[in-house]
């Protein structure tokens, strides 16, 4: 799985899972590396409605294109490596095993490689991060939803990896990185996270109920 497919917004006539699959493509870009020119161009002509409807979006959504809007390209590049690579240990850590656990590389991304193996997905060999860094959660989740196996990519396998992988800390990164005093655009972008993160959580929810 890599994170690196080209953004696409979606327009009107596209279905309410395809933004929601594009939306979590647009976020694991973002938590991967900071945006390029062809990013914020994109951004520069965006429009500001929210792609995905709800008013919970709408705000966060503004907030997010203005960021990428007032940024530049060595700027994003720049507050990405203060708050996520840097000199030794990084400021603020992506990976889910650190926030459940406090250490990387724990037993939650052992339970992860083997949900992972289960839905007949592989680490991205090229990739220096390891499979519970957000970015790589956040295109599994891309995958689920717009995969053309049926068998794999449906609403329970969705649900399931959801709760298990993604919902019990993605919250607490973005709570983090917002706080960094080097924050400015990634605020926006843990902002958008974590509404965007809620609202799915809201509709798993609807789904057992």
């Amino acid at each position: 799985m890599t994170a690196t497919a080209p953004l696409r917004f979606a327009s009107t006539d596209d279905s309410e899972e395809l933004a929601r699959a594009e939306l979590y493509g647009l976020l694991s870009r973002l938590w991967l590396a900071p945006p390029d020119a062809e990013m914020l161009q994109q951004f520069a002509v965006a429009v500001t409605q929210a792609p995905e409807p709800g008013a919970h979006l709408e705000e966060p959504w503004m907030q997010l294109v203005g960021a990428l809007r007032a940024t530049t390209v060595e700027a994003a590049a720049a507050e990405h490596e203060a708050l996520f690579h840097g000199v030794g240990k990084p400021e603020v850590f992506a990976y889910g095993s650190f926030y459940l656990t406090g250490f990387l590389n724990e037993k939650p991304l052992a339970a992860l490689r083997t949900d992972l193996m289960d839905l007949g997905l592989t680490r991205d060999p090229l990739r220096a991060e390891t499979e519970d860094h957000v970015s790589y959660v956040f295109e599994v989740m891309r995958y689920l939803i717009a995969g053309d196996d049926a068998a794999v990519c449906n609403l329970e396998r969705q649900r399931r990896f959801f709760r298990a992988h993604l919902q019990p800390w993605v919250e607490d990164l973005c709570t983090t990185t917002a706080a960094h005093p080097r924050a400015d655009t990634w605020r926006a972008v843990a902002a958008f996270t974590r509404s965007f993160v809620q609202i799915e959580a809201q509709a798993f929810d609807m789904l057992e109920t």
